[in-house]
Formats: C-alpha cells, structure tokens, sequence
C-alpha cells in the first residue's frame, strides 16, 4: 500500500491549466495537446491526483512541443484522490481505483490512438500510473515506457517487459527505495534484448516530477532534468 510519502505535495487541480483541449477519448474525458499529424502519440497516466493537475499538463504541452500527440486520459473516472479527506484515506479510495483497471483502460486508449492512424506510442508513468505503464510495456502494447518514482512495481513485472524502458527513481522515496530501483536495473541490465536507462535523483523525494513547487528554483531544475530524460527516451524509440 502507498504511504503517506505517495500523496505528499498534493497539486491544486485546475480542469483549465494548459494550452491544449479536453475531448473524449475511448469514452474517457482526455486532455490532449500537440498535432495527431505526427503520428506519433505519448500517453501520460497520473499519479493519484488525476490528469487536472497544472505541472502534469505543463509536461504534456512540453513533450507536445518536441513534436508528439499527447493524450492524459481521466483513469480516475473524476474522482482523484483528495488528501483533505479523513474520512476516505489512501488505503480506501484506492479499492476504487485498482492499478489493474488502470490498465485495462489504458489498452483501450492504446488501441483508440492506433484507430486514429497513430504510428508509434510511448507511455509514461507517474507513481500510482507507473503500474499501468508497465503493464503496456509487458503485453508491448507500447514501443517505449518511462516510470517515473513508481508506486506497485515489482520485481516481477521488471522481469516481463518486453519494451525499451527508462525508471527514474528518487533518493527519498518509500514506495521505489533506491535499493528497489536498483533491483530493477540489474534485472533490465541481464536482458539485453531490452534497452533500458535506470537513474536515481540525488536529494529528490517521491513525486517530484509532478509535483514540485513551481517557486522553488532547485525543486523545478530537478524535474526538468527528468522530464529531458524522458522526452530523449521518446525521441530516441517513438519514432
């Protein structure tokens, strides 16, 4: 179960952040930004606060700008996490939010972009999205995958991935402890049929590639070092 350490930060949701638009996608309300011209498509799924948080469409709209389609569908079906509440902790709300759902749903918006003429897919990840991403990644539903400071991930699901993968792990995190990461980096550096980048963020805790305060110059600097990561990860297999 995710600790206390997976909701830390919790982001002020705006349904009107970002330049891009929100349409329906495989019957799921989807905030899409860049041009379906490229043919090449990024699905974002969130961490547990959901796809109306500003810092995870202000990503969209950057990896938009490199060139890709980019889609953050509402896999929470709008009703994200909201760590006010007392009365409906982590540990409940999850029961209705399964990771394995979040899959299921995700094969949906995959094979939707394939319909739409979409030539190659990327995914990433954040916490609580991770899991679905490594989903797609194990079926190679997806030609690339990035988790970024993953929540359920196992041993075993890094064993069955069948795509290019990046992990980008925090120091300070209790879901994906650095020795976790580690674990996963040497299982993907024994499978040489998969390419695989695996980093771990110095001083950086759980979350803060979305989750960042967007007035602190070394908080931002931080992510954005991860975000290049990804966005080359992309570029190098979504192609």
């Amino acid at each position: 179960m995710s600790g206390p350490q997976c909701c830390s930060n919790p982001p002020t949701l705006n349904p009107g952040s970002g330049v891009g638009h929100v349409e329906d996608l495989a019957g799921f309300k989807t905030y899409v930004t860049g041009s379906l011209d490229s043919k090449l498509a990024v699905l974002l799924v969130s961490d547990v606060y959901g796809y109306e948080a500003p810092n995870l469409r202000k990503l969209a709209d950057k990896v938009a700008a490199a060139g890709f389609y980019v889609v953050v569908p509402d896999f929470l079906y709008g009703d994200p996490f909201v760590h006010e509440r007392s009365d409906r902790p982590l540990g409940v709300w999850i029961k209705d939010h399964g990771v394995d759902k979040g899959f299921e749903d995700a094969k949906l918006v995959t094979d939707a972009l394939k319909s739409k003429g979409v030539a190659a897919i990327g995914a990433a990840g954040f916490c609580w999205g991770a899991k679905v991403v490594v989903g797609l990644a194990k079926d190679a539903l997806i030609q690339a995958a990035v988790m970024l400071h993953p929540s359920f991930v196992t041993v075993d699901d890094i064993k069955s991935v069948k795509v290019p993968i990046a992990i980008l792990g925090a120091e300070i995190d209790q879901r994906s402890p650095p020795e976790l990461v580690k674990q996963f980096d040497k299982i993907l550096s024994a499978k040489p049929e998969v390419d695989s980048f695996v980093k771990i963020f110095p001083k950086c805790a759980h979350g803060w590639t979305v989750r960042y305060n967007v007035d602190d110059a070394t908080a931002v600097s931080c992510a954005d070092e991860a975000h290049q990561n990804m966005l080359e990860w992309f570029a190098k297999y979504v192609r």
